[in-house]
């Protein structure tokens, strides 16, 4: 007997006046589906869902929800518009009696309902929003980013909920790890085009990355055809003028296919400059303690940061994270305890609130705008560690379209606010950078491409992010904010932290990575092999040789020109300085190659 779907939508196309955000587009959401949503920054996946929930009407096409089906939608900005508190807005469409749903989810989401709207903050505000989701337990649930504004702890309770769950739903998240877990089926969409594919989003990147090595090879022969065909075109055409114009209209529907394709949006460009290096000590902090009223935020603490590190902190929201490293960078004082910061800093600070881009601003004046140096926005160009830039060019580098570039902040999307501030951050020469959440609202391929400017960093890097995929990818050391003050320093990312303070209920296979004496957990640490970190950066390294060693055979081909240095010889100077960076980290890979690998071996 067929199944009757949750939804169903034929032919459905959307556009905003320009390309078509998709066209022509079949879906269905069956019973028990669990279905992660994925796409690039801008490609419609929002959209897309606000036209599932009914929301945003389609210029074509029909959808379908079966009579007795219910389809509800997490809004990212709800209309609260009528409600004394949030308890309140997030039991509206339940039944009398069923407030208990509300404060259930209230409490693994961390969300007050006793909490006045008013005063509620926008992360307070999606918390409720997404309570009343869950308790309302619609047939199909689409969730546009649930693990926004929540912290660790509130994601692994909804991750338990929706795996427990018999509701399907559609799930768009940045969050690796929340995606893994609970994806049976992905959509992708690309270029206007929906993909589906019946497998989980484990094995998205492989399907995606097939998908385009096929586009790109029949790119390449629809290339080779055009140009053999131009060929002939030029040498033979005016002797069979006659009897091959069906071969010239052929080759004109060829270069007309080719113009057709919508290419590929590329990689944000990237680029992190390290200001002259720090001192090898970056903060030294000895018995910090801080408390506000009754509330301990930490007792008693110490922590040596060295040039290189990537320290990441984590804990459930309102355990005094961001006061700790406002702390570590001198920017509050401890009851207790000193701190010492080293010599030659500069810092460059990412922050969770954005409150470095002006919302009433445009792009271009945000970017050329400097309060504390007193530049006022109004210049063409923007000073890129060091460099001018035109403002338009360097928007390119970060995906943004020429007409944006006067457009207000307030017109972005989170993701694109994101990629804003990164461009703002990037242009500064820095040693120490603090990194507050960056992971929210960033597509899959921006958060590979930030994860690998880290890794290439020659500067240290705090951290606070509830990623849990990302804190395996990026930190070294995890500080732990665990409650009543106590703050506990573990070797690796999030996985190997959860190995250090629980290793009996680790996996077998990962018991072996820790001591298995029963010293307590600030010393039990690896003694053999490699953490999950460092294996990630083990498989890391022969690529990032391989780029190292292309990049220096460039610049000695570039060097060889023996006129170069008359000729010119800011570029000469240029090149110059990048050989030797270049060596100097190629140098240091090595090292840091043949010391994993001992380490392999020895574990």
């Amino acid at each position: 007997m067929a199944r009757i779907p949750q939804l169903q939508m034929t032919g459905i196309s959307l556009t905003f006046g320009g390309d078509p955000v998709f066209s022509d587009l079949d879906l269905v959401v069956q019973p028990g589906d669990r279905v992660a949503l994925v796409g690039r920054n801008g490609s419609g996946k929002s959209t897309l869902m606000k036209v599932m929930a009914g929301l945003v009407e389609a210029d074509a096409g029909t959808i379908v929800v079966p009579p007795g089906r219910s389809v509800g939608y997490m809004e990212q900005d709800p209309k609260m518009e009528g409600f004394a508190t949030l308890g309140e807005f997030a039991a509206s469409g339940l039944e009398p009696g069923e407030m208990y749903k509300v404060e259930r989810a209230g409490e693994g989401l961390k969300f007050d309902p006793d909490r006045p709207v008013e005063t509620a903050s926008g992360g307070e505000r999606r918390r409720a929003a997404l309570a009343k989701l869950m308790a309302e337990a619609p047939d199909l649930m689409l969730l546009d980013e649930p693990t926004n504004h929540l912290d660790i702890e509130a994601i692994g309770w909804l991750e338990g909920e929706l795996k427990a769950t018999r509701t399907a739903y559609v799930l768009i998240s940045h969050d690796r790890a929340f995606l893994r877990a609970l994806t049976r089926a992905t959509l992708w969409i690309d270029r206007g085009q929906v993909r589906r594919q019946e497998k989980g989003f484990e094995a998205f990147e492989e399907w995606r990355d097939k998908i385009w090595d096929d586009e790109d090879q029949q790119r390449h022969k629809l290339n080779r055809l055009i140009k053999s065909e131009s060929r002939w075109a030029v040498e033979g055409i005016s002797a069979r003028r006659k009897r091959n114009m069906g071969r010239v209209r052929a080759l004109h529907d060829l270069k007309a296919q080719r113009s057709s394709q919508i290419k590929r949006q590329g990689t944000a460009e990237f680029a992190l400059d390290s200001a002259p290096k720090s001192g090898r000590k970056v903060i030294e902090a000895e018995g910090l303690t801080k408390a506000y009223g009754d509330k301990q935020i930490v007792r008693n603490f110490s922590l040596k940061v060295q040039r290189g590190d990537r320290i990441a902190f984590v804990g459930p929201n309102g355990t005094g994270k961001t006061t700790l490293l406002k702390m570590l960078l001198g920017q509050e004082a401890p009851d207790e305890g000193t701190v010492k910061l080293g010599t030659s800093l500069e810092l460059a600070l990412f922050d969770q609130a954005r409150d470095q881009l002006n919302p009433d601003m445009s792009l271009w004046d945000n970017l050329t705008s400097d309060p504390e140096m007193g530049v006022s926005g109004k210049a063409d160009q923007v000073m890129v560690r060091g460099n001018p830039k035109h403002v338009v060019g360097y928007l390119k580098e970060f995906l943004f379209d020429e007409s944006q570039a006067r457009a207000p902040v307030r017109s972005l999307s989170g993701g694109e606010k994101a990629r804003l501030l990164l461009a703002k951050l990037m242009a500064r020469q820095s040693n120490l950078l603090v990194l507050d959440e960056p992971t929210n609202d960033l597509d899959v391929e921006t958060l590979d491409l930030l994860q690998e400017l880290l890794d290439n960093y020659d500067g240290t890097v705090l951290l606070v992010s509830h990623d849990r995929d990302f804190l395996d990818r990026v930190a070294t050391q995890t500080i732990a904010m665990e409650g009543n003050g106590q703050a506990v320093a573990y070797a690796g990312g999030w996985s190997d932290y959860q190995i250090q303070r629980a290793p009996d209920a680790a996996p077998a296979a990962e018991k072996d990575k820790v001591s298995k004496s029963s010293k307590p957990k600030q010393e039990a640490k690896p003694k053999a092999g490699l953490s999950f970190t460092e294996k990630h950066r083990l498989e890391a390294l022969p690529g990032e040789l391989e780029r190292l060693e292309k990049e220096i055979g460039k610049l000695e081909q570039l060097m060889a020109d023996p006129e170069l240095f008359t000729r010119e010889p800011v570029k000469f100077k240029k090149a110059t300085e990048a050989l030797v960076e270049r060596q100097e980290k190629l140098a240091a890979a090595e090292e840091e190659w043949l010391e994993l690998e001992e380490k392999a071996e020895a574990g």
